[in-house]
């Protein structure tokens, strides 16, 4: 039953097919007032056509908010996922999970400006994105009314939205008429690519026809590109010496990722709602700073600290694919993470070259490693071996009365 009670809504909205089939659906079926929100999270698309199509379906000016929001998505969430290694299932780096709370705060904020009834997404009823965006909703806003077209309307089907769209003369993309291989979703971290072709998870991925931020391994330079990574307190600050922004410096690492064909995953993964979805992802930039980071942390963390830390990582990594980004325990873990990582500075080289990242040297002011303590030549006393004897005892102890004979 439609709720009369709603008259703004605040949409999240790309100004693609679905987004705008949504905001004529929402007018029709709720009589209210719209307003559009489109971020610039670095999908690597202008954005301010998505004015023009909100101004053209009749969307007020002062209701049509676009924004850059590469700098804050990096910083504040992308950087801070990082210092945790975060790996969902162990393969995925959560290129779409992480830009989900990001969109969903401006929302909130923006239905606070403008005095909105409820807020509005594109997510279907079969993702993930529903639920992301709904917790960040209710985390920041409880009493908010959200409006999720994809479990309420008929429109069940790509041919649907387009006769739909037609009907309202709502302009349709080209590529949306003909019967695409695959549908992507992309931010400055990464870009899945999912649906159709890749449906079926014995047919091999044509990454010829897929990837679009990256070559394929097998195109890649016969040549490795050097690379050096500074760390500053857990986060990359420079980029071969030279000092860049967050946004600014996870682009020079798509570039040069990018280029060696470093980053793509082809990935079953569990959805929160349940099911299996298989995807292609690529994050070159991601995986270039994931690798040289671990190195980093190798040298500077003590081991307990470190191991603590991965311990607790699939744990942080399943917060974040599933929605619990503004929950308090990841605000509780991240504060742990973000302690440990103060001790993460220092220099990281590594060569790229054909989908690997290898690493070749790394230093810190912070480093734990002792030279004269590992060293296989004399040591000159600073390490007595035969301490090793009474520390295998002990340990050994419990093992040797259990198989004791009594």
């Amino acid at each position: 039953m439609t709720d009369k009670t709603i008259n703004t809504v605040v949409l999240a909205y790309s100004g693609g097919l679905d987004t705008s089939v949504i905001l004529r659906w929402l007018r029709e079926t709720y009589d209210c007032e719209v307003v559009t929100f489109t971020a610039d999270i670095g999908q690597g698309e202008e954005v301010e056509p998505a004015r023009k199509k909100a101004e053209m379906m009749g969307v007020k000016p002062e209701h049509i908010f676009i924004e850059d929001l590469r700098e804050e998505f990096v910083r504040d969430y992308v950087f801070p996922m990082f210092r945790a290694n975060a790996l969902y299932e162990g393969t995925y780096l959560l290129g779409t999970s992480i830009a989900r709370p990001l969109i969903a705060k401006r929302q909130i904020e923006i239905a606070r400006e403008v005095g909105a009834d409820a807020v509005s997404h594109g997510a279907t009823g079969k993702g993930n994105d529903q639920v992301r965006f709904e917790l960040g909703y209710y985390a920041l806003e409880p009493n908010i009314k959200i409006i999720a077209p994809w479990r309420e309307w008929d429109l069940t089907s790509r041919e649907k939205l387009v006769e739909f769209a037609e009907k309202h003369q709502i302009p349709i993309p080209r590529d949306k008429r003909g019967d695409p291989p695959f549908s992507q979703d992309a931010n400055l971290l990464h870009i899945s690519s999912e649906g159709k072709v890749l449906e079926d998870p014995w047919e091999e991925a044509d990454m010829d026809l897929i990837l679009t931020r990256m070559v394929s391994p097998y195109a890649a330079p016969d040549r490795p590109t050097e690379i050096t990574i500074d760390f500053a307190a857990g986060d990359p600050v420079a980029v071969n010496g030279e000092k860049m922004s967050p946004a600014t410096l996870l682009e020079k690492l798509n570039e040069l990722g990018g280029a060696n064909g470093i980053g793509m995953t082809d990935i079953v993964e569990n959805r929160f709602i349940g099911m299996k979805s298989r995807g292609v992802y690529e994050t070159p930039g991601g995986t270039v700073l994931f690798h040289m980071r671990r190195a980093m942390e190798s040298l500077t963390l003590e081991r307990g600290a470190m191991h603590q830390k991965d311990e607790l990582m699939p744990r942080y990594a399943e917060m974040i694919y599933n929605g619990f980004w503004f929950a308090p325990e990841r605000e509780m873990l991240q504060a742990a993470i973000d302690q440990a990582s103060q001790r993460v500075t220092g220099t990281v080289r590594a060569k790229l070259y054909k989908g690997n990242v290898i690493i070749t040297g790394r230093k810190s002011p912070n480093s734990l490693y002792d030279e004269a303590i590992v060293t296989f030549e004399d040591d000159a006393g600073a390490y007595d071996q035969r301490d090793a004897e009474g520390f295998i005892r002990l340990n050994a102890l419990r093992l040797r009365l259990g198989k004791r004979e009594h």
